[in-house]
C-alpha cells in the first residue's frame, strides 16, 4: 500500500525547491536545485528525481506552489493551492517553531521580514530591488576574495575587531571592503564587518517601525552563513533560531497547506510525477484587439494549450482552450 504524502514546490529566481511531507507533517525528502532561468525544466528535473526514489511507494494527495513562478508551475503540475512567499514562509515557520513572532528570510536575490502574532501575519516587508545583503551578493564577495562561500561566515566568527563597512549599497560595500583591505585590515575583520553591515541594512530598511519579538526564526539560503547568524543575534540581543530545513521553508509551507486542503476533503488535481516528462512550451503574443495591447503568455502541453494569462479583460485567460489555438 502506497503512503500518502504531500508535495510543496517553491520556484524562485535563484533556486527551485521541492519537498515531500507525510500525513503527520514530517519532512520525508527534499530537493534543492538551481533555477538557472529555466523554471519549467528545473521543476521537471526535481519531479523526476523524486519520482525515481518514490514512485512505487508514494501517493501524492495534495500539491502546492509558491515563489516567483508559482502560477506557471501550478498549471504544469496541477497544484491544489497557490500562495505567495510571505504566506508560505510564515506557515512553515509556525509549523516548525510554535509561537514564532518574527521571521527573517534572506534568499538569493531578495529578503523578507514577517511579523506574526498568535499565528497570523500582521505585517511584513520585502526587498526585491537592492541586492545588498542577499545570497548573490555574498557569493560575489566570497568569489572576489577567493573564498568558498561555505567558509565565508565561519571566518567572520574569528574576528576580534570587525571593521565598519558601508552596507547600504552593494557598490559602496564592495568599494569600502577594497579600501579596508588596502589599509591593511585582516580578512576576518573585513568579513565580520560586512556581515554586520548587511544585518544593519536589513533591520534599518525592512525592520523600520516594526516590533521585532522572539521567538525569531532565520530562514532562506543565507541562514547557512554563520557570520550573518551571529550578526543578527548580536544586533537583536536575543536568540535567532535557524530551522533544520532553513533552505526549503517556502516549499515546506506549501506542502503543509496542501495537506490542510486534503484534510478538508479536497481531491487533488496533481497530474502525477509523469508530468516530469511532458513536453511543455511557453510562448507569448501581443493582443491587438484594444489599445491596452496586452502581452499574453500561453503554455502548451504537447500541442494543447493548457493556460493563458496576462490579458486585462479576460478574453484569453478565460478561454479554457484545448488544441492548437493562437
Amino acid at each position: 500500500m502506497k503512503e500518502t504524502m504531500f508535495l510543496g514546490i517553491d520556484v524562485g529566481s535563484v533556486s527551485t525547491n521541492l519537498v515531500l511531507i507525510d500525513q503527520a507533517g514530517n519532512l520525508i525528502d527534499k530537493t534543492y536545485l538551481r533555477t538557472k532561468g529555466q523554471p519549467i525544466a528545473t521543476v521537471q528535473t526535481g519531479l523526476a528525481q523524486l519520482n525515481e526514489k518514490w514512485h512505487n511507494t508514494v501517493e501524492i494527495a495534495g500539491a502546492g506552489t509558491t515563489g516567483s513562478a508559482r502560477h506557471l508551475v501550478s498549471i504544469l503540475v496541477g497544484a491544489d493551492i497557490v500562495k505567495n512567499e510571505i504566506t508560505a514562509h510564515a506557515i512553515a515557520a509556525s509549523e516548525l517553531v510554535p509561537g514564532v513572532q518574527t521571521v527573517l528570510e534572506i534568499g538569493g536575490q531578495d529578503s523578507k521580514l514577517i511579523i506574526l502574532r498568535d499565528g497570523i501575519v500582521t505585517d511584513f516587508a520585502m526587498n526585491t530591488v537592492c541586492a545588498a545583503g542577499t545570497g548573490s551578493f555574498l557569493d560575489q564577495q566570497a568569489g572576489r576574495l577567493g573564498l568558498p562561500i561555505e567558509e565565508f561566515g565561519n571566518l567572520a566568527l574569528k574576528a576580534q575587531n570587525p571593521v565598519r563597512i558601508a552596507g547600504r549599497c552593494t557598490v559602496f560595500a564592495e568599494s569600502d571592503m577594497i579600501h579596508k583591505q588596502q589599509m591593511g585590515h585582516g580578512l576576518e575583520e573585513i568579513i565580520a564587518g560586512l556581515c554586520q553591515a548587511l544585518v544593519r541594512n536589513f533591520l534599518s530598511n525592512l525592520g523600520k517601525g516594526k516590533e521585532i519579538l522572539g521567538p525569531i526564526v532565520f530562514q532562506g539560503g543565507v541562514a547557512a552563513n554563520a557570520g550573518i547568524r551571529d550578526a543578527f543575534t548580536k544586533a537583536l540581543g536575543t536568540e535567532v533560531i535557524v530551522p533544520e530545513h532553513y533552505d526549503v521553508m517556502g516549499a515546506i509551507g506549501m506542502a503543509v497547506l496542501a495537506r490542510e486542503e486534503w484534510l478538508k476533503g479536497k481531491n487533488t488535481s496533481f497530474k502525477g510525477f509523469d508530468c516530469a516528462h511532458y513536453a511543455f512550451r511557453q510562448s507569448g503574443f501581443e493582443c491587438q484587439d484594444c489599445p491596452n495591447s496586452c502581452e499574453v503568455i500561453q503554455i502548451k502541453q504537447d500541442q494543447a494549450i493548457i493556460a493563458r494569462w496576462g490579458d486585462r479583460c479576460g478574453k484569453w485567460s478565460n478561454l479554457k482552450a484545448v488544441g492548437t489555438g493562437a
